[in-house]
């Protein structure tokens, strides 16, 4: 993809409106998104029973959470098992009729308190790390965003671990504040502060690559489709189009580290919630053997359609939200600047 000209397309806007911007996305990509890993959970839910300390992933779109179970089949609101659904559509159908329509949204709210900082960290440092090896650094190439999107996702992913880990034990324990104070101190005492940030490897290698790819393939399709188009960069389809595409693309080549991955959450998380000592839980190498001898390449791309079909869209809306906000926020300030000229 070649380089273009100009200045750079965060100029115009401050870091405040491009958290704004990247915000507001995040919480479209949830109110949209969640609803179906809702419906998910519910279907799962009445196939198997979780019993008690056992854990199930929460996705709203922007970030995977650990839930845990606590009483049972009942353990929270996510997994109920009264009503039996026949589809996907008969659940959406019986949870709106007889939970009501804020049901769908189960559990939001306390994710919402990491996944949108998250969010808001990593896309405002793509944004700042591109542009500044491209026009600081004079950098050309289309390996810019593939650098920049990756160290962008290692950063967010560093700064909220440690702060999964504190959710999961509060949610696992009950615990108040001040005795997860107490919690936390003592599993530094005996660990030190990188257990702090147990998970932390998969996560990343997961995460790393896909955004890497993301970007890449972003950045390189919203060119290719602004070419034939000949249409605004900001153009909201072209957007929409472009993280759809590559958002699909960098799920189905990072399948295998996400099945990892969701395995090696799940195993910290009944670990702590059972309050087993966290000491050597397998590593990737040896999960990744471990799926590959019990199911082969398939246990390893297991998942592949849900997980194509719940991140295209989610990284469609928010790309898309997220264009779209920087473009609203530009056009406010050049208005301003042309009223004071």
């Amino acid at each position: 993809m070649g380089e273009r000209g100009g200045s750079s397309p965060a100029t115009g806007i401050s870091p405040v409106q491009q958290m704004l911007a990247s915000g507001t996305g995040a919480l479209l990509t949830s109110v949209f998104v969640t609803p179906l890993d809702v419906v998910k959970i519910r279907l799962q839910a009445q196939q198997t029973p979780l019993s008690h300390g056992k854990c199930f992933l929460y996705c709203n779109g922007l970030m995977d959470h650990i839930y845990v179970c606590r009483n049972g089949s009942s353990c929270t609101s996510l997994y109920r098992t009264q009503t039996h659904f026949s589809g996907t559509l008969d659940a959406f159908v019986k949870i709106t009729r007889h939970e009501g329509f804020r049901s769908l949204w189960s559990g939001l709210p306390p994710t919402l308190v990491m996944a949108v900082p998250a969010t808001v960290i990593y896309f405002t440092c793509y944004d700042h790390l591109r542009d500044g090896l491209r026009y600081s650094l004079g950098l050309t190439g289309s390996h810019i965003p593939l650098i920049a999107g990756g160290l962008a996702r290692l950063g967010a992913v560093t700064v909220i671990s440690p702060l999964e880990l504190v959710r999961t034990k509060m949610q696992s324990r009950k615990l108040t504040y001040g005795e997860l104070t107490v919690c936390i101190r003592s599993a530094v005492a005996q660990s030190g502060w990188l257990s702090l940030w147990k998970g932390w490897g998969p996560t990343v290698l997961r995460d790393v690559p896909f955004s890497a790819l993301y970007w890449f393939n972003y950045e390189l399709v919203k060119a290719r489709l602004h070419e034939q188009h000949i249409m605004s960069q900001s153009d909201f389809s072209i957007s929409f189009t472009s993280g759809a595409i590559s958002g699909a693309v960098a799920a189905v080549l990072t399948l295998p580290f996400d099945v990892v991955k969701t395995r090696r959450q799940i195993q910290l998380g009944e670990m702590e919630t059972l309050g087993v000592p966290l000491k050597r839980t397998s590593s990737t190498w040896h999960i990744l053997k471990d799926i590959w001898a019990e199911s082969g390449h398939r246990g390893l791309f297991a998942g592949f359609l849900p997980r194509v079909i719940k991140v295209a869209p989610a990284c469609a809306i928010m790309i898309s939200s997220y264009e779209f906000g920087k473009a609203f926020f530009q056009e406010m300030n050049l208005h301003r600047e042309q009223l004071r000229a």
